[in-house]
């Protein structure tokens, strides 16, 4: 295991039903292919060394005899590999005949783990031949010239790297309390299952829906073998499917219906397993009770240098694209009901919302329309407020009239020029020198402003801010970093683009030229004057770096609490490896921006500690009372050495 990554594979190899030679030296192809490529543990299909519809020659000593005459030279063939192999066998226990799970390293056997619900319905007719683990007593039995107690205990094997990993065998997942569960709570980080589970219509979605349900309740990685072409086909046919799962999500998947064997590779993220874990206090609460006896692997020899082979999101907020109309939605209706409900506990029939002709503030417009069209109140309470200044252009604020005009909510238009110019006076500051007492001069006149109407009119005013705005500390403190209610507080900025895209697509042509147009202005804060030609001078990317940059770091950084180093090399993969569509950043583009980040992030803390309200939308929040509890003094120290070792 490397930066928390164990490479693990599900094979579908060719087989003949009944002939253990022919299908042994498939197996063994597999394994030292698989071997080359590092791969640290690959799970085989039930029964892989006989063919799982042998039938009643199960009951046949000398294919019995066979099969561990199999097991013995394949204990040779790996005598000197690291990999661990897991392959299905029949096993006589005493009186029993078992459906076993054989571990195989390093030319020893580490363990049998027997099959447990055999299914006897339908098609299937397990019990005609095998017993159940619970059939069984432990038993020390000599198989393949090893020494191996057989027990229907949960148990775990455990990697040189200290992964620990369990077994089922097919049905055992369909149970409805499948040993799985049993053997994460004792602290599986994966699952490997094997497999010979039929094709009928509907099936295979379903079976997928499963493994993604359990490996995300058991938050595990689930890795999953089943039987493929050469099985019988007397009454039932095999699709070969191979399946890596992680915590519900698919990471890899055999082509179904293939004559040809298949290997299907994919990495595991442990440490991202663990964290979830350990957050979950529930989790938590349910492992006390459970345990299994544990059987070491051997230490592995061969080292090799690590190579990330699964792709990785670059914009890991963003829905996928046949999930974003459903996402789109949800996203909006947790926006509204959290705002419909402060605007009934208070009594307001009124918001008051600063309007900029940006991406953040027509969010929120947006919001507050749907959320108001739900209450069934007119949009007319909806006061809509444009405050240019010495950077406003003409782009965004006749976007913001033109906006607020097609929707038919109240508009104002409040110049705050002359009120900071004003104060400038009265503080000494002077006009021509453009600084941070500049800037923020026109932010808190602006938020003072709003606040002022809220009174006024007796109504809420309503925040526009985002989640990567508070990440970075991108807002002036007590300013726009303050609202009565944040309804755009957990959206973060590279999503919020797709949102305004997605209500783009559903409204009147008027209100679409205009919202496609504020999606491609460069966000900016407009507090520096325009350039000569009227163009926004001040953009954010330029000086805090690109937000999608900054949405990935803080994604993985709170999410799963990921060290700077393995965030940078999940960004360098994701920025650099994942084909054209993907936006491109060096190294020392990602280092230099992952160093802002972190300098930012810490010490812009005192701004979240004193958040206004705001739902939680996605995974990640940066509300104290939401999610993200942190002192505004802790230091960056450690995080900030690691980023210049990168």
């Amino acid at each position: 295991m490397q930066n928390g990554f164990i490479k693990v594979a599900a094979a579908v190899p060719a087989v003949k039903v009944a002939d253990c030679e022919y299908n042994i030296q498939q197996i063994e192809n597999i394994i030292a292919k698989a071997e080359g490529k590092g791969v640290e543990v690959i799970v085989f299909p039930e029964l892989c060394v006989t063919g799982y519809t042998c039938q009643d020659l199960f009951r046949q000593s000398l294919l019995l005899e066979q099969v561990e005459t199999s097991i013995l030279m394949l204990l040779d063939f790996t005598r000197n590999l690291d990999i661990i192999s897991i392959v299905g066998i029949p096993v006589v226990v005493g009186d029993l005949l078992l459906n076993c799970a054989a571990v195989i390293q390093k030319g020893d056997l580490l363990g049998l783990v027997p099959k447990t619900y055999l299914p006897n319905y339908s098609e299937f007719y397990e019990k005609r031949w095998f017993a159940s683990s619970q059939d069984l007593q432990p038993t020390e039995i000599r198989y393949a010239g090893n020494k191996i107690t057989v027990t229907p205990q949960p148990t775990l094997f455990r990697t040189c790297d200290g992964v620990l990993f369990g077994i089922e065998i097919c049905e055992d997942v369909w149970a409805p309390a499948p040993p799985s569960n049993n053997l994460a709570l004792s602290g599986a980080d994966v699952i490997f299952n094997l497999s010979a589970s039929d094709e009928l219509i509907g099936k295979h979605m379903y079976l997928k829906s499963l493994l993604s349900q359990q490996s995300a309740r058991t938050i595990s990685g689930y890795v999953y073998s089943g039987c493929g072409f050469g099985e019988s086909s007397q009454d039932v046919v095999y699709a070969g499917n191979a399946l890596v799962f992680e915590n519900g999500q698919l990471l890899a998947e055999s082509e179904r219906f293939s004559f040809e064997p298949q290997t299907v590779m994919s990495q595991i993220d442990i440490e991202k397993l663990r964290s979830e874990r350990r957050t979950n206090s529930t989790y938590v609460n349910a492992q006390r009770s459970h345990d299994a006896r544990i059987v070491n692997a051997h230490t592995t020899v061969t080292q090799r240098d690590f190579e990330l082979i699964r792709d990785v999101d670059p914009h890991p907020f963003i829905p996928k694209s046949d999930d974003m109309e459903r996402s789109c939605n949800e996203i909006f209706s947790i926006q509204v009901a959290g705002l419909a409900k402060r605007l009934v506990h208070t009594g307001c029939k009124t918001v008051v919302v600063g309007i900029s002709g940006g991406l953040d503030s027509t969010l929120a417009l947006l919001v507050c329309v749907k959320t108001f069209d739900k209450l069934g109140w007119s949009r007319k309470g909806i006061v809509g407020v444009t405050m240019p200044g010495f950077g406003t252009t003409n782009r965004t604020h006749s976007n913001a009239v033109g906006l607020m005009e097609s929707l038919g909510v109240t508009v104002r238009e409040i110049s705050i020029s002359a009120a900071v110019k004003q104060h400038f006076q009265d503080i000494g500051q002077d006009s021509d020198v453009h600084d941070v007492t500049y800037e923020n001069s026109q932010a808190r006149e602006r938020t003072q402003i709003l606040m002022d109407l809220g009174n006024k009119f007796g109504g809420l005013v309503i925040g526009t801010g985002d989640l990567s705005e508070l990440a970075l500390g991108w807002a002036t403190y007590n300013g726009d970093h303050m609202s009565m209610y944040g309804v755009n507080a957990g959206i973060p900025k590279t999503l919020i683009n797709y949102l305004v895209r997605f209500v783009a697509g559903s409204v009147d042509d008027d209100s679409r030229t205009i919202l496609l147009d504020i999606i491609d202005t460069p966000v900016s804060p407009e507090l520096i004057p325009a350039d000569d030609e009227d163009n926004i001078s001040q953009k954010t990317e330029e000086i805090v770096g690109p937000y999608e940059l900054h949405d990935f770091f803080l994604y993985y950084m709170l999410r799963f609490g990921f060290r700077p180093s393995k965030i940078f090399m999940l960004a360098r993969k994701a920025f650099n490896g994942n084909g054209e569509d993907t936006s491109f950043y060096d190294d020392e583009t990602i280092k230099k921006w992952l160093t802002i980040f972190l300098r930012r992030f810490f010490s812009q803390q005192f701004k979240r500690s004193c958040l206004p309200d705001g739902p939680k939308v996605g995974s990640v929040s940066l509300s104290p009372r939401g999610d993200w509890r942190m002192p505004s003094d802790a230091s960056a120290a450690l995080w900030l050495k690691e980023c210049e070792q990168l």
